[in-house]
């Protein structure tokens, strides 16, 4: 692979991680070993993944809604077990977007020249694509951090929850409405 292919999918995968989640990995991982094309392949498990997706997001949604979702306003979580649920729960919803893994299986090909050494392409960008993501997510950690205390005021918090309750639901609505 040459260096202006590496920078092309460095600057790429650069402005794509600027929607962070954690699954971002799975779906290189998926997409590198050749798991997403299976999953395309098969009209029935897209569209259950998709499903799933699409039920969950109304679910976040319902329950932000309804104030029944996590306080913006509380205590941050000091035990492994709540940052463990984060993690978990902000996983399963960016897994549940099948759109990123169909974007990973048609975007990584693009990047891997056939004729090198194909399997230490896909672990150049793989470790390029981790890195970008983990830089970017600790940018996001960093302003996060900065804003808390505007979010820990009721008002700020009910309406940020609405707003976010209301984009969940419609894109869960959206995700379903859409044809694969």
């Amino acid at each position: 692979m040459s260096f202006s292919i590496w920078a092309l999918f460095v600057l790429t995968e650069g402005v794509l991680c600027l929607t962070p989640g954690p699954a971002n990995a799975l779906y290189f991982a998926l997409s590198a070993t050749g798991l997403g094309a299976v999953l395309l392949a098969s009209h029935e498990a897209f569209a259950l993944v998709r499903w799933m997706g699409a039920a969950y997001l109304v679910w976040l949604g319902l329950r932000l809604l309804l104030g029944r979702g996590v306080r913006v306003s509380a205590p941050a979580p000091t035990g492994g077990a709540g940052r463990g649920r984060a993690f978990v729960s902000g996983f399963v919803l960016q897994a549940a977007n099948p759109k990123a893994l169909v974007f990973f299986v048609a975007l990584l090909p693009q990047f891997i020249d056939p004729a090198a050494h194909v399997t230490v392409q896909i672990i150049v960008l793989g470790v390029t694509s981790v890195a970008i993501e983990l830089i970017v997510l600790l940018a996001y950690g960093a302003c996060a951090g900065r804003v808390r205390a505007l979010t820990a005021r009721p008002r700020v918090a009910r309406f940020a929850d609405g707003a976010a309750g209301a984009m969940l639901v419609g894109a869960g609505i959206g995700l379903g409405a859409t044809r694969a």
